[in-house]
């Protein structure tokens, strides 16, 4: 039972580090980057200006399940009601990089 438990300790410790998660990769100051040219205008400061509840501020996405990578780069790739898609507009590693921008600000209280 232990070395069953060792190995599958070992595997996801070679599948951590051989498969790296998102925001390891990610650019965060290409992300500021791309948050200040396409984003800033309703999401300044993390606030919204079009639905002043659904903010980015961590309490906010953890309250409408917005508090992942993936989430979020759904999000800005599909759109949803007053979100437009940004899919055609920004490219995958864009996409990304404005994510882990938002969870890393979100996570600094904006500041």
């Amino acid at each position: 039972m232990r070395t069953i438990a060792l190995a599958l300790l070992l595997a996801v410790a070679i599948w951590t580090l051989t498969f790296p998660n998102a925001a390891l990769a990610a650019d965060i100051a290409n992300g500021a980057k791309v948050f200040n040219s396409n984003c800033a205008a309703c999401h300044m400061g993390g606030k919204n200006v079009v639905m002043a509840t659904k903010t980015l501020q961590k309490d906010a996405l953890e309250k409408y399940s917005m508090n992942s990578l993936e989430a979020i780069i759904n999000q800005v790739t599909n759109g949803k009601n007053a979100m437009p898609a940004f899919k055609g507009k920004l490219n995958v590693q864009q996409i990304e990089d404005v994510a882990s921008y938002v969870l890393d600000k979100s996570e600094k209280g904006w500041s």
